[in-house]
């Protein structure tokens, strides 16, 4: 038999190099990872027909019935998200056991203005004070039928007076930011969300201490559940800061859930998906046109953000305690820097010019160390510690005699702040500067705090006053004010 002839060979001639092409962003990526979360969903059943299920449970509000000479729409989606003082709906041991006593007061307790980018890639949060001063419009009190001129009030109150309709029309005429969607959301909802996350982790580097909600934070990290969350974000009198402080803690913990969303595969895993958004839509009011496109947009959206995609800030006051007769004590908004901010929005810009390094700031305290008089003693037997702790506190800002002095005992281990309790907030900001400090009330010593060095005396913290009125409102990133 003849020889077979070898096989023909198959392989192709190699294809010349081709240049890899840099881009800004992988968007081939981007869209095979939403494709592929989207195979999951419907793989596992709970695709939109599930979400449709999901829409039909939720409550649904008419904001923006009959509303006329609205402001122009711009780029992106702007969600007025609303957190309502709705407390009814806690079982009595959980009211007594994280202070919700008392009756509901029908206002909204958190104002946020979210915009969610054209290009879905950012979302800016804008906080606005409960008490910042503000105009109705015209209006129909929706508790006694009667007949409105505009008329000032805190905004907070606008709830009261008008419901989520008024609520929007005062917050478009003070921003003439156009709202596309309104969200309600409330006390036991809140709670909820936070559970099936698994809880948020929050930091701070001074204790927090409410004797209104009950709030007791050491310094360090925490992991909050539901009713220990809701503590964190309603303290307003944890340091002297008030609604303004408890703002700040918002974002910080908003920063943090939007952290846990996006790292811990909850977006990516339908069952977890749908669980998170049954606890969300379970008890929140919406408005009409958010419905199962939009909530699938914004799910698609979120798998792809990260802390370092989000961005808080809170509107620019211009005047604290601007009392207005019959409402009392006001912020008013200061008219330049609120524009600008507003204006972005308008504009689908971001508020925060250029990343920053991650270096966190020094924490601000209830009172300047500027305004705080102190006397150092040597605790111990170390020579010249005294001095030591005395120039580092007066680097610092703190008011120090510059004359640090020997203590009768010289065998303190935990350095000491003494301290008369009339001035028990100065007390607080220095021992801030000073961790581990204990703090020792001593009646009659008078408005000079004295400052015990021990051996276990480490370092001075830098700390910094209250934020000054009229300074341009912080914008900080999801990943400069979570947990490091």
């Amino acid at each position: 038999m003849p020889a077979t002839p070898p096989p023909r060979s198959r392989r192709r001639p190699p294809r010349p190099p081709v240049r890899p092409v840099r881009r800004r962003r992988p968007r081939w990526a981007m869209r095979a990872a939403t494709t592929l979360s989207v195979v999951v969903l419907a793989s596992a059943g709970i695709g939109h027909s599930v979400v449709t299920s999901l829409d039909a449970d939720i409550a649904r509000v008419d904001p923006f019935k009959d509303m006329k000479n609205r402001p122009r729409a711009g780029h992106g989606m702007n969600v007025l998200l609303v957190g309502t003082d709705g407390r009814d709906k806690i079982d009595d041991t959980e009211r007594r056991r994280f202070r919700l006593g008392g009756a509901p007061c029908n206002c909204t307790d958190t104002i946020m203005i979210v915009h969610i980018s054209e290009d879905r890639e950012r979302v800016s949060v804008v906080s606005l004070p409960r008490d910042s001063y503000a105009e109705t419009p015209p209006h129909t009190d929706q508790v006694t039928g009667k007949e409105h001129h505009g008329h000032p009030v805190k905004l907070n109150a606008a709830y009261a007076e008008g419901g989520p309709q008024l609520t929007v029309r005062t917050v478009e005429s003070m921003t003439h930011v156009k709202i596309d969607h309104y969200l309600e959301v409330d006390f036991a909802s809140f709670m909820k969300t936070v559970d099936v996350v698994g809880g948020v982790k929050i930091c701070t580097a001074q204790p927090l201490k409410d004797t209104y909600t009950g709030l007791d934070l050491a310094p360090g990290t925490h992991t909050l559940r539901g009713g220990a969350a809701l503590q964190y974000v309603r303290s307003r009198h944890a340091d002297a800061s008030s609604d303004l402080g408890r703002m700040k803690r918002q974002q910080r913990f908003l920063a943090s859930l939007v952290a846990q969303a996006t790292s811990s595969g909850i977006l990516l895993n339908p069952l977890k998906f749908r669980d998170v958004t049954r606890a969300v839509l379970g008890s929140v009011r919406a408005d009409r046109g958010f419905g199962t496109d939009e909530l699938l947009d914004l799910g698609r959206a979120m798998r792809t953000f990260s802390p370092s995609s989000s961005e808080f800030t809170t509107v620019p006051i211009g005047t604290m305690g601007f009392t207005v007769k019959g409402i009392g004590s006001t912020l008013k908004w200061d008219p330049e820097k609120s524009e600008r901010l507003f204006r972005a929005l308008r504009d689908d810009k971001p508020l925060a010019t250029a990343p920053k390094a991650r270096t966190a700031p020094a924490p601000r305290v209830a009172v300047a160390p500027q305004q705080i008089n102190v006397q150092v003693e040597n605790g111990t037997s170390e020579k010249g510690l005294g001095q030591r702790v005395d120039t580092a506190l007066a680097a610092t800002g703190f008011r120090t005699t510059r004359r640090p002095v020997d203590a009768a005992d010289r065998t303190v281990r935990r350095t000491v702040v003494a301290y008369d309790p009339r001035w028990d907030r100065s007390a607080r900001s220095l021992a801030a500067a000073l961790p581990g400090a204990e703090l020792k009330a001593v009646p009659g010593l008078g408005p000079t705090l004295k400052v015990i060095a021990g051996t276990e005396f480490h370092e001075v913290r830098p700390v910094r006053g209250p934020e000054p009125v009229g300074k341009e409102s912080e914008v900080v990133r999801g990943n400069e004010v979570g947990c490091p």
